[in-house]
């Protein structure tokens, strides 16, 4: 079961009857609950589009965004002459 953060945001979805049918059928044949199909997805989702999908990595790729460009440069050039 997918854990559940300190503060919980709800959001109401809608689906028609096609995909409802698929995603319960989904949902049965993997012993998974819809909160659990749905974490999957938006963390799938979350990764296609290269965002991070949790603190860890909100932290680490922030840390990579924040060194300076002329620092990067200058560590590729200093094995040349």
């Amino acid at each position: 079961m997918a854990k559940r953060p300190a503060r919980v945001r709800r959001k109401l979805v809608e689906f028609d009857e096609e995909t409802w049918a698929a995603l319960d059928l989904l949902g049965r044949d993997s012993m998974k609950t819809l909160q659990e199909l749905a974490d999957e997805a938006f963390r799938d989702l979350l990764r296609k589009y290269g965002r991070p999908t949790d603190l860890k990595a909100a932290l680490k790729q922030s840390a990579q965004s924040s060194d300076p460009p002329h620092a990067v440069a200058q560590n590729r050039n200093r094995g040349r002459r």
